[in-house]
C-alpha cells in the first residue's frame, strides 16, 4: 500500500457529507443540537424557509424541531412587519408635540380660572394670606 491512499467507507446518503458545516453537516440527526443560534444563523434559516424550503427537511438538517423553526419564521415575520409601519419624523411631529403643550397649558389655566370663579362665588379667600411679622 505504498503511495496508495485508502479511502473510508461512509454509509452517510449521498450529499451528506458535503452540507456545509453551518448547517450541522458535521453533526449526526441525533446528536445534541447547539446551545445557542445566532440571530445572523436564525435569519440565514427562516430565509431559506421563506424561499420555500421545506420545514421537516430543514428541521432534520439543522436538529432543530419544526415548532421552533416555526417560532423563528414568525417572530421575523412580525418584527418585518413592524419595521415596515415605522414612520419617519416629519415637520408636523414637531407643530403637533407644540400644539399637545398648548392645549396642556390653555387647559390649566382654565381649571385655574374655574376654581378661583367657584371661591369668589362663595365668598372663600382666594388664596391664604401670610402672617406679617
Amino acid at each position: 500500500m505504498d503511495g496508495m491512499i485508502e479511502k473510508k467507507a461512509t454509509t452517510e446518503p449521498a450529499g451528506l457529507s458535503e452540507r456545509p458545516q453551518e448547517a450541522g453537516g458535521d453533526k449526526s440527526a441525533g446528536g445534541p443540537p447547539p446551545q445557542r443560534y445566532s440571530a445572523k444563523r436564525k435569519l440565514r434559516v427562516v430565509s431559506r424557509l421563506l424561499r420555500g424550503g421545506p420545514l421537516e427537511l430543514l428541521a432534520r438538517e439543522l436538529n432543530v424541531t419544526a415548532a421552533r423553526l416555526s417560532e423563528w419564521r414568525d417572530r421575523a415575520l412580525l418584527a418585518a412587519e413592524a419595521a415596515l409601519k415605522e414612520r419617519t419624523g416629519d415637520d408636523r411631529d414637531d407643530e403637533i408635540t407644540r400644539l399637545k403643550g398648548k392645549v396642556g397649558e390653555m387647559t390649566m389655566e382654565t381649571e385655574l380660572l374655574r376654581e378661583k370663579i367657584a371661591r369668589l362665588e362663595t365668598g372663600a379667600p382666594l388664596a391664604r394670606r401670610r402672617a406679617r411679622r
